[in-house]
């Protein structure tokens, strides 16, 4: 028998945000195909692309940004497929005082994954996909999928620190969770490389401290 098809799609900015609520910055440095790997039965499936789907943020700091770049390039190397959104600026003001600033939104995140979903499921590219995310505006896509294809099966999980989305779990076949252990068991290495060692990425000096294992 074939084994079945299994394929992850990761809101990152959910994520990052969860894992930042740890207050373990080394955490952030996961692999996220290893990740994934933890919540298939390798006795009757096999996982195949790692969707990571996220934005640059060009607006941060830039210690920030050049950490968020280190981690995709870091990812690319371990066969995740970053699919990026982007950030736009929006004026805001206080209805009280008037006091203007300016904020910036991620855009396109829960749209691409919502897209990237159905595409996949009407390509038959997938037997069963895993979501982590907590964003309920997956929801009707989720749906859409298990009505169009009931055979196909939708796994939510919940990223660390945050609660299901009531309307994922109705929407979804089952549910899991990460938890902290599963971060721990899925870090990367302190220096990332390709199998022929031409193309590295180390670590952001941020993360590393709390990296308890040597560089290979």
């Amino acid at each position: 028998m074939p084994l079945h098809r299994t394929i992850a799609l990761i809101d990152g900015f959910n994520l990052y945000h969860a894992i930042a609520s740890l207050h373990r910055p080394e955490l952030k440095w996961v692999n996220l195909r290893i990740l994934s790997g933890i919540y298939i039965n390798t006795s009757i499936e096999q996982l195949n692309e790692v969707y990571y789907f996220t934005a640059y943020a060009e607006h941060v700091a830039a210690t920030i940004l050049q950490a968020q770049k280190a981690y995709i390039k870091a990812l690319e190397i371990s066969a995740v497929q970053p699919i990026l959104g982007f950030f736009k600026k929006k004026d805001r003001k206080c209805p009280n005082c008037n006091h203007k600033w300016s904020s910036h939104e991620e855009k396109e995140t829960d749209v691409n994954i919502a897209s990237y979903l159905i595409d996949l499921a009407y390509q038959n590219k997938f037997d069963r996909a895993l979501i982590i995310s907590n964003d309920s505006d997956l929801g009707p896509a989720i749906r859409l999928i298990r009505k169009r294809f009931p055979e196909k099966r939708i796994t939510t999980i919940a990223p660390p620190n945050y609660y299901h989305s009531n309307e994922l779990i109705q929407a979804s076949s089952d549910k899991a969770r990460i938890r902290p252990e599963h971060l721990e068991q899925s870090l990367f290495s302190a220096l990332v490389q390709n199998t022929s060692g031409t193309v590295s990425v180390a670590c952001p000096e941020e993360y590393i401290s709390g990296i308890a294992y040597s560089k290979k």
